[in-house]
């Protein structure tokens, strides 16, 4: 089941040279794993709360993936250029298995109060 790896940075100014190196190494730390980026930084309308700062979304095939990428030698090197600039925080997740319906959810959910 495809996996993500979420993050939710609050950069302070403009990227310095350590999150320009980090941003350039990103994608090879990902290619051993199969990873690759679906949002990076993109622009966000906030229509419910309040979300200060910029979004990234990285798929991998699962979750087993996402766990060694993030764990890997390459990216524990990498990722310090980005944790000494940049707050944040990141998690992964599963996703959903195909022909998932959330109709299913709410009936195992009322199933189980009532």
């Amino acid at each position: 089941m495809t996996a993500y790896a979420i993050a939710h940075l609050q950069p302070e100014g403009p990227p310095n040279s350590e999150v320009i190196d980090y941003i350039d190494g990103m994608q090879s730390t990902m290619d051993p794993f199969g990873g690759r980026f679906l949002v990076h930084v993109a622009q966000h309308e906030v229509l419910e709360g309040e979300w200060p700062g910029a979004i990234v979304v990285l798929e991998f095939p699962d979750i087993e993936a996402a766990r060694a990428w993030y764990a890997s030698p390459d990216y524990r090197k990498l990722a310090p250029l980005r944790t000494r600039n940049i707050a944040g925080a990141v998690v992964l997740v599963d996703g959903v298995a195909p022909g998932y319906d959330p109709r299913a959810t709410a009936a195992a959910l009322r199933a189980a109060v009532v």
